[in-house]
């Protein structure tokens, strides 16, 4: 027995684990995949969004403002990338004057700091490569950019080193009150818990449907995605957005926290919560659309294209609160989500700490040190690291410069990296040009000397995606 689970080790999940991890309890995360961050927190926009674009009164307008001015003192506290850059809605035509306006107010209505209309001639000195056409663009100072990875890494870590538990490769099949308690059945096996939280992603409306009397759809909205080379960085400083009007929707051009440049996403309804497939169609529409409000976007610079989905509801609303006693949903999180993690994380231990009566745990310690970079030390430091640590002087991902010694601190951490995907995430070795077509192997190496396993058993990201199927010589 423990006193919560929480379903689902995403970004919302990571969160409310860290936030529970303040008061005294014992909390268990379980999670279908081989770790954190990878369903919609492992691809999506980077972007830590005002606040002004959720209608206004709604929970989620309320968790997004909230949630982005609670980013900056995190990054503090946890050691990840994160920056305020600003964010514009660019408006291409005068007849949409109206409806800049309009989403000026609504910013304004939901408690956006610092929003005000530009018109082109600052507009230009802002972004260089703004389109021709571009009239006027509504600006939010406190609109950021931050890494997904870097976050969720960074919240579980810190939960885990406030006590709680995460349990891996642990789907969960079934759920059933059992007296005072809740008996959550997994691939793995059983385990009770006076409070359930579900924050399972694309999969929260299977779980809530499991004990709630109304049914919830979750509707998996694919987003295609252009990631740039770190050559185009600077191209823009602003996460531009374009404003909806009589050219349609466009998609946004933004640089990221690694100095790369991501353009994209279409939203697309799909069937299939495990369709993150790009397509052609898809690849297409972004590229037709990303020269609207920026102009010549360098897509020939271009190292990957990929898809993430979002837990689309048609009522376009976060669902958070108790829904049966001691099951609580945290359901339908979609953009904003990322953006509203912390707040989200927040409401969500209230809630349970209300439920449970928990005590403050004084011992709660909110600090957390990230993956040692060499690159951001000075000259003089690095050698002096570089004597103390031979590994921290051994390249293994030439692309992004990762070190030897940062792979194996990402390994030997809790939660730590079991895959190639989870070393890739954590210090981006196979995140560059060749996408890690020059340091997989040496990846594996270090995975199965770090792991105690054969290199057969390391694979791309969990069971089912080895990497090697058979050995040359087996046949000679």
């Amino acid at each position: 027995m423990v006193d919560i689970v929480i379903i689902g080790a995403g970004v919302s999940g990571c969160a409310i684990a860290r936030e529970i991890s303040r008061y005294k309890a014992d909390v268990l995360v379980l999670e279908r995949e081989e770790d954190v961050c990878c369903g919609t927190t492992k691809a999506n926009s980077a972007i830590v969004h005002a606040g002004y674009d959720a209608t206004n009164g709604s929970l989620m307008a309320k968790l997004n403002v909230a949630g982005s001015l609670l980013m900056p003192e995190l990054a503090r506290e946890l050691d990840f990338a994160y920056e305020q850059n600003g964010s514009l809605v660019v408006m291409m035509s005068e007849e949409d004057r109206p409806a800049l306006n309009k989403l000026y107010a609504n910013g304004v209505a939901n408690g956006v700091e610092g929003l005000r209309i530009v018109e082109r001639d600052e507009l230009v000195e802002m972004e260089p490569n703004i389109s021709d056409e571009a009239v006027a663009a509504l600006y939010a100072p406190t609109g950021g950019i931050v890494c997904p990875f870097g976050l969720t890494f960074a919240l579980a870590e810190n939960a885990a080193h406030n006590g709680v538990k995460f349990q891996f490769d642990s789907e969960v099949t079934g759920i059933e009150k059992t007296g005072g308690s809740w008996k959550v059945s997994t691939i793995k096996g059983d385990v009770e818990a006076k409070v359930v939280v579900n924050a399972a992603g694309l999969y929260s409306d299977k779980i809530h449907n499991m004990v709630a009397d109304d049914e919830m759809t979750i509707i998996p909205r694919r987003g295609d995605y252009f990631l740039l080379d770190h050559t185009t960085q600077g191209f823009v400083s602003n996460t531009i957005f374009q404003l909806p009007g009589k050219y349609g929707k466009g998609v946004l051009v933004a640089p990221t926290v690694h100095g790369n440049t991501i353009v994209g996403p279409t939203a697309i309804d799909i069937d299939d919560k495990e369709g993150t497939n790009t397509t052609q169609a898809g690849l297409d529409d972004v590229r037709a659309k990303c020269g609207m409000a920026v102009k010549n976007v360098p897509l020939r610079q271009t190292i990957t294209s990929f898809a993430g989905l979002r837990a689309h509801e048609a009522r376009h609303e976060f669902f958070i609160g108790e829904i049966k006693p001691g099951f609580v949903d945290c359901a339908a999180i979609e953009s904003p989500g990322l953006s509203s993690s912390p707040a989200i994380g927040r409401m969500v231990a209230g809630i349970v700490k209300d439920i449970l009566g928990l005590e403050v745990d004084l011992s709660f310690d909110p600090r957390r040190k990230g993956i040692l970079d060499p690159k951001a030390l000075d000259t003089e430091t690095h050698a002096a690291l570089i004597r103390e640590n031979p590994a921290y002087g051994t390249v293994i991902c030439r692309c992004e410069t990762v070190t030897e010694g940062e792979i194996i601190d990402a390994i030997r951490r809790t939660p730590g990296a079991r895959s190639v995907d989870g070393v890739k995430r954590r210090v981006r070795a196979g995140m560059g040009r060749c996408q890690g077509g020059f340091c997989s192997p040496r990846v594996m190496e270090i995975l199965a000397r770090e792991l105690g396993v054969d290199q057969s058993a390391i694979t791309k990201s969990g069971a089912g995606s080895e990497l090697i199927v058979g050995v040359n010589k087996d046949a000679i």
